[in-house]
């Protein structure tokens, strides 16, 4: 896996003050995605010790809420099984901590992923240019879904976050 960076102190992926990695590889390609230098899967730098080291470091923090996952796509074939591994790994040190992840993915492609189960809110569905809203809460256009992961997998529907 590849990022472009790690984010401290944001409020604008997610609840509260939290840590957000940029993960480079977006399958996606959204006309007006805010993001585009990080589609390409090479790019940026490596994902290794010392960074999940740097995210741990900020998670350490009391008054950091959690981890947002982003991109890219966290999702995308070159960060799966990473972004899965970290995400289990971060829910297991830090359970009272919050796991959000931004995907292009909609809910019914990714619901039966192994990462979902450490995950607490996703937004899903591609950046769509001519839906765009910047009143939305935490995304960026009408079709994305921001979904509590846990009341979702607990009653079998989509229950949305907020």
């Amino acid at each position: 896996m590849r990022y472009h960076n790690i984010t401290k102190d944001d409020m604008l992926n997610g609840d509260g003050l939290r840590v957000v990695l940029w993960v480079a590889g977006c399958p996606h390609a959204c006309p007006g995605c805010q993001n585009p230098i990080t589609w390409d899967p090479k790019g940026g730098l490596p994902f290794d010790e010392e960074a999940k080291q740097e995210i741990f470091a900020e998670l350490d923090k009391d008054y950091v809420s959690g981890i947002t996952f982003s991109g890219g796509d966290p999702l995308h074939e070159a960060n799966r099984t990473e972004v899965t591994c970290l995400a289990k790994e971060i829910r297991e040190k830090y359970p009272d901590k919050t796991i959000w992840l931004y995907t292009g993915y909609v809910w019914k492609e990714i619901k039966e992923l192994e990462i979902v189960k450490y995950l607490d809110v996703v937004v899903d569905g591609r950046f769509e240019k001519d839906k765009m809203d910047n009143s939305l809460h935490w995304k960026g256009s009408a079709n994305q879904f921001v979904i509590d992961v846990k009341n979702t997998l607990k009653i079998g529907e989509l229950v949305l976050h907020g």
